[in-house]
């Protein structure tokens, strides 16, 4: 790997990001809240002037079309630990500790929602708004946001696009990869702006539908209000946030073909979206009736609350309509089975994704068949197309070391909690991107009062499962280090 390739890399994005940076300062400014103003001013100072510095370091060179695949994966890994460091600058002025400042920033660039604020009031307009934001940008993802805005990745971006993003397939929606960020951030910009009219009026405050809108397209959760969207005891808000929370945990490649290029087929097309919706179909239905028959709430709310949390789950959002931790047993493991699939490839949503939950069954089943059928040659197939062998193997690889990590968090977090459901929960709930879970960590509860070495595990979660472990996994091997300076 060459030192230069991944400075100048980095160096672009710390700049291109320190300067998004500045944008709560028209919060601030707006909402006169001038104490708010030099936090964010000293972060995007910081970001700028350190990716300057890498810029110098790395020869100024626009040249990455020689970028190699290690390359790719380390300044994918270094652009989310770096930007969280400068995003949680901010949070510093506000009495948050470097252990919590990061946690928080992770967890919003990462899309998590999990928090470890306890006292909302304690902060301004432009913090939410910086918080909200963070999740928007990291929905999409940080390097796709990149490649579609910087020219200098117009080559060098299929490399990191792929290596933040490493699915079972590689999706194009147009044959330059440039052209295929533009055209997910536009879906995505499209979709943020039909939702903040929406609840706007639907009667939610303009700054809370601006918010609120941002962290639901990043399925992020994070909300202003500290009761999240129960806070607003909104209805209808309710329903609107539903439906835009199950488009972000849609395919935005697929959301594109049928919105923007006029083909709606492929939705009915496609396996992974149909699952997708069975899922969620019969995930609420279920719910609905584990609410009913606990008496929990009546048959409208029940709807409405069993529909919004398996869509926010499942999504990985994190909003709540309801404190879900005080519902029974049955509804709360309705909740957890959820929590273990995700949303859809190539959305915003995180956990281990639709598809490759369809992958497994058909491969199970393809397993039982040829238990029976011994020399039968039988093919996966999704989508009519045959699921190849190397991507089997990526997949079933995935899976294991999804158990594996889950298996050791959750082993040390008990260990240091003495809490087995934050072990289990937290795990899940932050590999998974989700953010909240039950008990002291549940959707009213917050992740600060956990030690900071679970804090330090969690976070370490949230940026491992945002990526997806591949390029994680990959700097495990001694073969990945191999530098040179130019």
């Amino acid at each position: 790997m060459k030192v230069s390739n991944i400075l100048n890399a980095l160096g672009i994005i710390l700049v291109a990001f320190g300067v998004i940076m500045l944008s709560p300062l028209v919060v601030a400014l707006l909402a006169q809240e001038y104490t708010a103003l030099h936090p964010f001013f000293i972060a995007a100072t910081t970001s700028i002037t350190l990716g300057l510095l890498f810029r110098n370091y790395g020869g100024f060179s626009r040249n990455f079309d020689n970028i190699k695949r290690n390359e790719g994966f380390l300044i994918v890994c270094l652009s989310w630990i770096v930007t969280a460091a400068m995003a949680a600058i901010p949070y510093l002025f506000y009495g948050l500790s470097p252990v919590d400042a990061y946690f928080e920033s992770v967890s919003g660039i990462t899309t998590t929602g999990a928090t470890i604020l306890t006292d909302f009031s304690l902060y301004p307009k432009a913090f939410f708004f910086w918080r909200s934001l963070t999740q928007w940008l990291g929905g999409m993802g940080i390097i796709v946001l990149f490649v579609a805005i910087l020219p200098q990745f117009s080559v060098a971006g299929r490399q990191m696009f792929f290596a933040e993003a490493p699915g079972p397939t590689e999706e194009k929606v147009t044959p330059r990869i440039t052209h295929t960020a533009k055209a997910l951030w536009l879906i995505y910009v499209i979709l943020t702006l039909l939702e903040i009219v929406s609840l706007t009026f639907a009667g939610m405050p303009f700054f809370d539908a601006v918010c609120n809108t941002f962290t639901t397209m990043a399925a992020g959760g994070f909300s202003p209000n500290p009761l999240s969207i129960m806070g607003y005891e909104n209805t209808a808000a309710t329903w609107i946030i539903t439906v835009f929370m199950f488009l972000a945990g849609s395919n935005f490649a697929l959301q594109y073909r049928c919105l923007i290029q006029g083909k709606p087929a492929a939705l009915f097309k496609s396996e992974e979206f149909g699952f997708y919706c069975g899922i969620v179909a019969f995930s609420s239905l279920c719910l609905c009736l584990a609410l009913l028959a606990a008496h929990t709430s009546g048959v409208t709310d029940a709807v409405r609350d069993s529909l919004f949390q398996i869509v926010s789950i499942l999504t990985t959002t994190g909003f709540s309509s309801a404190d879900f931790a005080l519902w029974s047993v049955a509804a709360q493991t309705l909740i957890f089975m959820v929590m273990l699939v995700g949303g859809c490839a190539g959305s915003a949503g995180g956990g281990v994704k639709v598809v490759r939950v369809l992958f497994c069954f058909k491969y199970l089943k393809r397993e039982i068949t040829q238990i029976i059928h011994p020399q039968a040659v039988l093919p996966i197939k999704i989508d009519n197309k045959s699921v190849d062998g190397d991507v089997q193997r990526q997949i079933l690889g995935f899976l294991l070391f999804y158990l594996i990590l889950m298996i050791i968090s959750a082993l040390g977090v008990t260990t240091i909690e003495g809490d087995a459901s934050v072990g289990l929960v937290g795990t899940a709930a932050t590999i998974g991107n989700i953010g909240p879970g039950f008990g002291e960590i549940g959707p009213m509860g917050s992740f600060g009062g956990l030690s900071p070495l679970t804090k330090i595990i969690f976070t370490i979660n949230m940026i491992v499962g945002r990526l997806e472990l591949i390029p994680f996994l990959a700097m495990l091997h001694p073969d990945f280090w191999h530098f040179k300076r130019a």
